[in-house]
């Protein structure tokens, strides 16, 4: 008798358990579907960040006199009010852009004084 409950034993061990649940592969997730028809573009030179405990509010416009102190004010065309978690994406999104760029153009320069011809600053 103990033959017969020694086998029955290694059966059950190779058997997988009833409950167990298969995930799927995340390649079968079905792509997001994207409607631009009422997609604006507009070009911005300027951005401002503020935010509340809750919320990011980002500003874009365009600033008619970069370099230096404008004599006109900043005209904000654009306002986007994100959560943290969607601007925390943006921001990964942003940064690998902005590394395959610099990879095949070259470091990009933030300061505008850096980037002005000697000559064009006097």
């Amino acid at each position: 008798m103990a033959d017969t409950s020694d086998k029955s034993k290694s059966k059950s061990k190779d058997k997988p358990e009833a409950s167990a649940t298969v995930r799927q592969p995340d390649a079968a997730r079905k792509p997001i579907e994207l409607n631009t028809d009422a997609t604006i573009a507009a070009y911005s030179n300027f951005c401002r960040v503020t935010g509340t405990p809750e919320e990011l509010i980002v500003d874009f416009g365009l600033n008619p006199q970069p370099i230096g102190p404008s004599s006109t004010p900043v005209t904000i065309s654009q306002r986007i009010i994100l959560n943290y978690f969607t601007a925390k994406r943006l921001l990964g999104a942003l940064q690998v852009s902005i590394q395959r760029h610099e990879a095949a153009f070259g470091v990009l320069e933030t300061d505008v004084q850096k980037r002005v011809q000697p000559s064009a600053r006097q």
